[in-house]
């Protein structure tokens, strides 16, 4: 019988808390070692009066787009404790199926999503986002993020406002859990699934990087013995500009990105 295929091979995972159990999961059952080392943590909000002030105009809304899951479970309970009843002329639109498979969590059954790349982009490509001229539109989402989409739709006629209901911080000071890992043979992978914990990843290695700014630096030598599997061209281009070993799931979802690990790591 052949070994499982990530046997003795060591993930780093670096999404937040809570959202890597199933990836978590589908590693130890091919054989490795997940490593929790999250990169981002959702916090609440220390104040919610301009959100909950947004949430009172929902009615003058016509589209409201939610960019992640996050923004949906920090969002749609505070949305229906305050509105029962959702506007009946209000669409809502996701940036993905996960997204889309919670807000039917809560009830919304009838939700925009790309079908095959899920990112601002794809959703934008869509035929129904290009005529919103005149429109009004609601983007919940954390606190800062890409403006490309809110941008976009702004220069095709909509109005557009965002709905923040969360940030995203950085749990992790230094990069030393990696490291002694790495240093004990122990390290062969770090899944990243966002630009943000990139970012964080590569502070943390000592390299800078200004937004729309190639990254400076030297990159150590453990980060470059390492893959870094991610699952969007955009949130490798970073790494692949430093020269790190990058691999990109070839479609979104947890099955996906294993496929992504078995596929690089049975190269080394």
């Amino acid at each position: 019988m052949n070994p499982p295929v990530l046997h003795n091979r060591f993930i780093a995972i670096t999404r937040p808390e809570g959202q890597a159990t199933r990836l978590s999961k589908l590693v130890a059952d091919a054989g490795g070692t997940p490593v929790a080392y999250p990169l981002i943590a959702i916090a609440a909000l220390e104040d919610y009066s301009l959100f909950e002030n947004t949430l009172a105009q929902l009615h003058e809304y016509d589209l409201a787009i939610f960019i992640s899951s996050n923004a949906v479970q920090n969002a749609m309970p505070r949305l229906l404790a305050k509105i029962p009843d959702i506007p009946a002329k209000l669409r809502f639109a996701a940036i993905g199926p996960v997204t889309a498979a919670e807000l039917k969590e809560f009830g919304i059954a009838d939700v925009l999503t790309p079908k095959t790349r899920f990112d601002s982009e794809a959703l934008l490509a869509l035929p129904e986002m290009q005529e919103v001229a005149g429109q009004r539109v609601l983007i919940f989402r954390g606190v800062g993020g890409r403006e490309v989409l809110a941008d976009t739709l702004k220069e095709r006629g909509a109005t557009v406002a965002f709905a923040e209901s969360y940030r995203r911080i950085n749990p992790q000071t230094d990069v030393t859990t990696l490291t002694r890992l790495w240093q004990n043979k122990q390290l062969d992978a770090i899944v990243v699934t966002s630009s943000e914990a990139m970012r964080h990843l590569l502070e943390l290695a000592g390299i800078t990087q200004a937004d729309n700014v190639s990254p400076a630096g030297e990159a150590p030598a453990w980060l470059h013995d390492v893959v870094l599997c991610v699952n969007h061209a955009r949130i490798a281009e970073p790494a692949l500009g430093l020269g790190l070993k990058v691999a990109i799931a070839q479609a979104p979802g947890d099955g996906a990105m294993l496929q992504c690990l078995a596929t690089a790591l049975d190269k080394r």
